[in-house]
């Protein structure tokens, strides 16, 4: 068993207002187990909310913005960066390449960070 499922799992154990359950509060389950009080409520309210394997299981990360750089626009990036360099130019850079991707409108913005990680992540 995971450190966190168990954690989690004891967390719940320790509140448990039931018959057979220890009734802690927030701020002494916390302190034992050296977590904050928050940490211990957000538990809580998942098996509230979601139910008892959402509240042992870790959450799934949500993802607030869709990627800018997808399958087909690594496609156009790898054309990009496989044709000639701009002129002046006798290579392409992070910047050029964002640049060009959004004057060909493949995006709206790009970061040259994003470029490096796509770019990293097909070699």
């Amino acid at each position: 068993m995971a450190a966190h499922k168990r954690l989690h799992a004891e967390i719940l154990l320790k509140a448990d207002l039931g018959e057979l359950g220890e009734k802690w509060q927030d701020k002494q389950i916390g302190e034992t187990f050296g977590l904050s009080t928050r940490t211990v409520e957000r538990v809580r309210e998942r098996l509230v909310r979601e139910g008892l394997e959402a509240a042992l299981n870790r959450a799934a990360p949500v993802r607030a913005r869709k990627r800018k750089i997808d399958g087909e626009n690594e496609a156009h990036l790898v054309a990009l960066l496989c044709g000639d360099a701009p002129e002046g130019r006798s290579r392409w850079t992070l910047r050029l390449l964002g640049q060009r991707m959004v004057e060909l409108g493949y995006v709206e913005s790009v970061a040259h960070e994003t470029i490096r990680q796509a770019l990293k992540k097909m070699s």
